[in-house]
């Protein structure tokens, strides 16, 4: 039998593969071309026009520190708005959090959400028929444009790069109307990318989100399969001391939360820490 490999085609002059092991589906959905897989080295991989979004053996990384970085900085988050994350892993994270009261999930694409409860079903867990949970497959752009004032403490937004489909989520509208509909403390985190191979992609959203918020800035996670080094969470708030909660009062609030303990990749060290950016990453946010 021909080994069967799959490369990502993120980059046009370097990249990754995959040794396949089964071919679980591939779609053309109304928006992209979704494939899973299953690997024999990271567990069942999803891929959105060829650019790998999430494999079952390193999600937990890219996942907690995109969820429990805002949310226990923030300190008292109830109300949490997930643009994209179709996978659930998100929502599972935000889940979590005992104080959680409500967590909105707009998915653009209603078949990553399917194609993810029927080939990965772990990542989400049980978040799917969580009581606080409201799943609307719709236009997260136009969500936010109609929520009303101040009706979040936390957005979340877990987009591809602001190609194709996930290119409005990385505007100058959207980071207004976030600030909009956020409350006197909110914040919004946004996957930045890997500034190694796509510093524009840091830079450019940075200087966008610095129309809106009083506080910008970024954090960094090792995501083994976002290839390049580390991979840039965008960060914007309206209250700058979110970013200096000190390591103590984190703990104290993830005891609180009831996730100390129980998680692969956050620490309170490591939330505290990731703040602290490589000269080379640094360079690139607003002076």
């Amino acid at each position: 039998m021909t080994d069967s490999w799959v490369n990502e085609t993120l980059y046009s002059a370097w990249g990754q593969r995959f040794l396949v092991q089964r071919e679980l589906a591939r779609v053309r959905s109304a928006f992209q071309d979704i494939m899973v897989f299953e690997s024999v080295t990271h567990g069942r991989v999803m891929l959105l026009d060829g650019v790998v979004q999430i494999t079952e053996a390193d999600e937990f990384v890219y996942q907690e520190m995109l969820t429990h970085v805002p949310l226990l900085a923030h300190g008292d988050a109830k109300r949490v708005l997930i643009i994209g994350a179709g996978d659930g892993g998100v929502l599972r994270r935000v889940l979590q959090h005992k104080g959680v009261e409500h967590a909105v999930m707009v998915e653009i694409d209603g078949e990553v959400i399917r194609l993810a409860k029927q080939h990965l079903p772990m990542i989400a867990g049980d978040a799917w028929g969580d009581p606080r949970a409201e799943v609307i497959v719709g236009d997260g752009i136009d969500y936010v444009k109609q929520a009303p004032d101040a009706s979040f403490d936390v957005v979340i937004v877990d987009s591809t790069d602001p190609i194709g489909v996930g290119e409005v989520l990385f505007t100058d509208e959207f980071y207004a109307g976030c600030a909009r509909l956020l409350t006197p403390r909110g914040l919004v985190v946004n996957q930045c990318g890997v500034p190694f191979m796509q510093a524009d992609e840091l830079r450019e959203t940075s200087l966008r989100r610095g129309k809106a918020f009083a506080d910008v800035s970024a954090y960094v996670a090792a995501v083994p399969t976002y290839v390049g080094g580390f991979m840039t969470l965008g960060w914007a708030a309206k209250d700058a001391a979110l970013r200096a909660v000190p390591v103590d009062e984190i703990r104290a609030r993830a005891a609180a939360a009831g996730i100390l303990g129980a998680t692969r990749y956050w620490t309170p060290e490591i939330h505290c820490g990731s703040f602290n950016l490589p000269p080379y990453i640094a360079k690139h946010l607003p002076a």
